[in-house]
């Protein structure tokens, strides 16, 4: 298995992944399967920040990522999403994958990488904590789907400590 960045030839095998947890799980919230054309889009603007685990060809699992938020005070806070096929789960495909990712993000300065998590999705939450991510905040009851209403848990991990200290809310006022 290699990681590499994406490129345009693989948002066939990348809509395969997604598109099966789009259609078979409660992991995302969405409901509305992806394009390879749309995907092939992000693979083009994103560019380093579009990675693919492959082995023989095939592409096992992505990962990614984009600003958080939108604005000039998020500029270094993005969310990842990181996706594997079955047959890749439990190999270290997702800790190659996230652990690149890491290094790429830190190389395109984001000071956080932030992960939502469907509370669907016990194993992505145990996954992310054991590479150092930390749960920040639980939405009650924010997702939607199959009749069932899910929560989203919401995981940070400072990338890189930079010394500099967040102001205190307090003082903004004065």
């Amino acid at each position: 298995m290699r990681i590499r960045q994406a490129r345009v030839a693989d948002a066939h095998g990348i809509a395969a992944i997604t598109n099966a947890i789009i259609r078979d799980t409660l992991v995302t919230f969405t409901t509305d399967e992806r394009s390879v054309d749309c995907i092939a889009g992000d693979i083009e603007a994103r560019g380093p920040a579009y990675l693919v685990a492959e082995s023989d060809g095939k592409v096992l699992g992505f990962a990614t990522y984009s600003q958080f938020r939108f604005g000039p005070g998020y500029a270094q806070c993005s969310e990842h999403t990181i996706q594997l096929a079955p047959e890749a789960r439990g190999q270290g495909a997702g800790r190659a994958l996230l652990s690149a990712l890491e290094a790429t993000a830190r190389a395109d300065d984001v000071h956080v990488l932030v992960a939502g998590i469907s509370s669907a999705n016990p194993d992505a939450v145990a996954f992310h904590a054991a590479l150092g991510f930390t749960e920040v905040g639980r939405m009650p009851e924010v997702g939607f789907k199959w009749g069932k209403r899910l929560d989203l848990v919401l995981m940070q991990k400072i990338l890189a400590q930079d010394g500099l200290v967040a102001p205190d809310m307090r003082d903004l006022g004065r």
